[in-house]
Formats: structure tokens, C-alpha cells, sequence
């Protein structure tokens, strides 16, 4: 108590100074209370001003996060110690905003949402709410920032999942991400509480952290640590860890869906890394080795998602065990842990989150069209639409990473990180993930392929007719998306600055 009146003017201190570099959460917070408020007011007689402040928010929150960049020259803890500050967290940050605004852009163009009682304006402002607590993810170095942070994005994506609350689908999709999600939560805070138990501090970069944990029973700290690893895997939906996926995917809204498996899976492998960097870089700690344990679950996601997603006819669904299979193949970036496997990983979370966030798109395209929701809606559809199908052949492609796409070299970067590690060392579980990789990429063939096969190949004797919506701006972005993808496909160096 003696030491209070000195140690709060230090506290302050600190504080005001790690303001400058939050400047990007600080605008978030901003536009959050600034969406909010204009919906509440103008909402109803405008209700496209809602989603034009938060287009332009972002667009600002962007070039912050481009000052960050070029800028930041070494890593930095701000808020005494809660937030990490570095290269890596800035360019994840930088995918993820990039990612939101084109989530903003899309949501009005889903027919359905469109045309909910509720309006769209609270959806807006919780997507922005979310997008804080994913740049808290992405900086969080405390258990407890971790945990906050977390539950912050956890509670917005429940919002979202059941926004639709008109329709049972909706609501169902969103009860049953709750229960999951409330369950994994609790077993995450309890390995949290038992590593605050065994370490005596929350700060993962204090030197007492791992000191503590070494003279601690190793059953017992690994037990902590895959308590702790269950909430970050509700989030990267690996296996165990992603049944509420199909469901969740398949009932939420299609722009819903689309930001559920692109942004809260890139900031859970960025909390993923700044969680495990303490015990990597560390060579004291020998208890737990986290290699072996992601190696056996990218192995086991890979196989689950990739021919799980064989068997499904509805494309949503499909979509979402494909992402599960994606999650096993990110985490190949994350076994390898070098500054190429990390680059590889970024690179891939972001080409894979454009494609697939393409992917949903015309998903949405072919509902408003034609009411399409599932394979056989899809037959014969290619002819009579052919730009937005050879667009979805493009973004198939990359998803499957085949050739002269940016999937193509995504997959060959983290293949390349992956072998560098296994040359030094020849770990046999290494070399099982790349055969199992390799191997789930043909197979991901074999669904990915239904598509363009029903879409050009099948007839269908009786066509659903055209719906009158307007799908200009959607069609013009799908575009863009594919032209995308085949560029980074040609020349990589395009996302060159991607590098942790």
C-alpha cells in the first residue's frame, strides 16, 4: 500500500503513452458508439447511413493500420503489459480490416437479410464491435486480455448467428453455437485459472511464467494447456472442436457465414501464435510439446473436414466442412513456427479467406437469382449464367490450390516451411502432415468438382425462373474477387508485404 502513490502515476503513464499505438482500436470504438447512435436515431429514414459510416470508418481504420505498418519497427507491450505490439500482429490486423470492409460492402446484398424486419443497422454495429475484439486477439499477451478478448468476439458472432430471428433455422443455428460456445469458454477459463495457479502471474512474457510452470507436475500443466487450447479451437474450429460448424454455417445468414469462417479463424491463429510463443522460444520448457499435439490434430481436421464434406449436397455445408479441412492445413504454418512457416500462414489465411468469402457470395448470387440453395438447384445453371459460374470455377480452384491460382501458392508456401523444418530435424509427424496434406488436397477435388459439374455438365428439364433483384454491384465484386485471385496466382509478390 506504501508504494500506491507511486505506482499510480506510472500506471497512468504508461497508459497515455500506449494510446498512440491504439489508435486503430480507439477509431473502432468511435465509429462503434457513431454507427450505433446514427441507427438508433436515423435508422429508419435512412437507413443506408448506418452502412456508409461504417464503410467509411474502416477505410480510415485501414490507413491507420498502414501507418502501423510502415512505422513499427520493433515489438512493443502497451497497457502494462496486456497487448503486444509487433510486425506480425499489424499485417494480421491489416487482412482482417480489409476482410470487414468487404463483409460491410456484402451484407446488403443478401436478399434475405435485406429484407429483415430488424434492419441492418445493429448488424453493422456489432460487426465493428467484433472487429475490436479481434484486434484484441491479435495483441492479447495476458490470460486475461486473451480470455476478454475472446468472449468479446464470441459474444458478437452469437448476435450475428442469430440475427435472423424470424426464422427457426436462424434460431436454432444460434442457441446451438451458444451452448458450444458458453462450454468451451468455461473450459478455457478453467485452464486459465489453473495456469494462474501454477505460475503465480497472468503475463505469459514474464520470466516467472514458465520459471513457475517447469517445477510444476507436467500431467498437470498439460492439462492447463489443453483446457486453454479447447477455447482457441472453438474459434479455429479444429477437431474436436468443430461440430457446431455445419449447423451453424448452414442456418446463419450467407454473409454471417461468410465472416464467421474467415475472420474470427485468422485473429484465433494469430492468438494461437502470440499463445505459444512463450514456449517455443523458451528452451527450458520441455513439458508439453505442442508439435506433436497440432501435428496429430491437423492430421485428424484435415482428413475429418475434406471427406466429411464429400457426402454434402447443400452448398453452405459443404462450404463449412471444407473450411474445417482448411483449419487442419493452416495449422501446418503453425507446426512448422519460423519466420517462413508464420509468412506462409498469413498468406494463406488471407487468400483463402478472399476465396471463400467469394465462394459465399455466389452462394447469395444464385439464392437471389434463382433461389438456388443446394447441388441440383445448380444444373444447367452454368449456361444460362456463365460469367458469375466461370467465376465460381476460379474461386473453386483456388480453394482446391490448384495451379496458377493464389490458393496454388499458398499451399505451396506452408508445403515449403513445413519440409524446411522436417529437413532439420526429420520428424515423422512432420512428414505425416505433408502426406496427409497433399492427400486431402486430391480429395478436396472430389467435392469442389461437384460444382462446375452441375452447373455445366447437368441438365435440368424444368428452370427456376429469374427473381427480380438487382445484382449488379454483387456480380461486379465476384469479379473482382476471381480477377484477384488469379493475379496473386500469377504474380505472388503482390501480397509480398504479408510477411511476419
Amino acid at each position: 500500500m506504501n508504494n500506491l502513490p507511486q505506482l499510480i502515476p506510472a500506471q497512468l503513464n504508461d497508459i497515455l503513452q500506449s494510446m498512440w499505438y491504439f489508435i486503430p482500436e480507439i477509431i473502432l470504438v468511435a465509429l462503434f458508439i457513431k454507427v450505433f447512435v446514427l441507427d438508433l436515431i436515423f435508422g429508419k429514414r435512412y437507413p443506408n447511413l448506418s452502412r456508409n459510416a461504417a464503410i467509411a470508418g474502416v477505410v480510415v481504420v485501414l490507413f491507420t493500420d498502414l501507418l502501423q505498418l510502415s512505422n513499427i519497427t520493433e515489438s512493443r507491450f502497451i497497457f502494462n503489459g496486456m497487448l503486444l505490439l509487433q510486425h506480425s500482429s499489424v499485417c494480421f490486423k491489416l487482412v482482417i480490416d480489409v476482410l470487414a470492409l468487404v463483409m460491410v460492402i456484402y451484407i446488403p446484398w443478401d436478399k434475405a437479410l435485406r429484407a429483415h424486419f430488424k434492419g441492418l443497422g445493429d448488424l453493422y454495429s456489432i460487426i465493428i464491435a467484433s472487429v475490436f475484439g479481434l484486434h484484441l486477439m491479435l495483441m492479447a499477451v495476458n490470460l486475461l486480455s486473451i480470455y476478454l478478448a475472446v468472449e468479446m468476439v464470441s459474444i458478437a458472432s452469437y448476435l450475428m448467428v442469430a440475427y435472423r430471428s424470424d426464422t427457426g433455422v436462424s434460431t436454432e443455428a444460434g442457441m446451438k453455437y451458444v451452448l458450444f460456445g458458453a462450454v468451451s469458454s468455461a473450459i478455457m477459463l478453467y485452464g486459465i485459472s489453473l495456469l494462474y495457479g501454477f505460475s503465480g502471474t497472468l503475463d505469459i512474457w514474464n520470466d516467472g511464467f514458465i520459471q513457475n510452470l517447469v517445477h510444476v507436475s507436467p500431467v498437470s500443466v498439460s492439462l492447463a494447456l489443453v483446457l486453454v487450447m479447447v477455447g482457441i479451437g472453438f474459434k479455429l474450429s479444429f477437431v474436436p472442436m468443430h461440430f457446431w460448424v455445419p449447423d451453424v454455417y448452414q442456418g446463419a445468414a450467407t454473409p454471417v457465414t461468410a465472416y464467421l469462417s474467415t475472420l474470427p479463424k485468422i485473429a484465433g491463429f494469430g492468438l494461437l501464435v502470440n499463445f505459444l510463443s512463450p514456449f517455443v522460444f523458451r528452451p527450458e520448457w520441455t513439458a508439453f510439446d505442442f508439435r506433436l499435439l497440432l501435428s496429430v490434430v491437423g492430421i485428424v481436421t484435415l482428413i475429418a473436414g475434406n471427406v466429411a464434406a464429400i457426402w454434402q449436397t447443400n452448398i453452405k455445408r459443404m462450404l463449412a466442412y471444407s473450411s474445417i479441412g482448411h483449419t487442419g492445413f493452416a495449422l501446418m504454418g503453425i507446426v512448422a513456427f519460423t519466420e517462413q512457416g508464420l509468412s506462409a500462414l498469413l498468406f494463406y489465411l488471407a487468400v483463402y479467406a478472399i476465396a471463400n468469402a467469394g465462394a459465399l457470395m455466389l452462394c447469395t448470387y444464385y439464392v437471389n437469382k434463382i433461389g438456388a440453395q443446394d447441388l441440383n438447384s445448380y444444373k444447367g445453371v452454368g449456361l444460362r449464367y456463365p460469367l458469375p459460374s466461370v467465376c465460381f470455377v476460379i474461386i473453386l480452384i483456388s480453394l482446391a490450390g490448384l495451379p496458377v491460382t493464389a490458393g496454388f501458392n499458398g499451399k505451396v508456401l506452408i508445403f515449403s516451411a513445413v519440409y524446411a523444418v522436417y529437413q532439420q530435424g526429420h520428424n515423422s509427424w512432420l512428414l505425416a502432415l505433408m502426406i496427409v496434406g497433399a492427400a486431402t488436397t486430391l480429395i478436396s477435388l472430389f467435392y469442389y468438382i461437384k460444382i462446375p459439374l452441375h452447373l455445366f455438365l447437368k441438365k435440368n428439364e424444368h428452370h427456376a425462373e429469374d427473381l427480380i433483384v438487382n445484382h449488379r454491384y454483387l456480380l461486379f465484386f465476384i469479379c473482382f474477387i476471381s480477377f484477384f485471385l488469379l493475379a496473386v496466382g500469377v504474380f505472388p509478390q503482390i501480397l509480398e508485404f504479408l510477411k511476419v
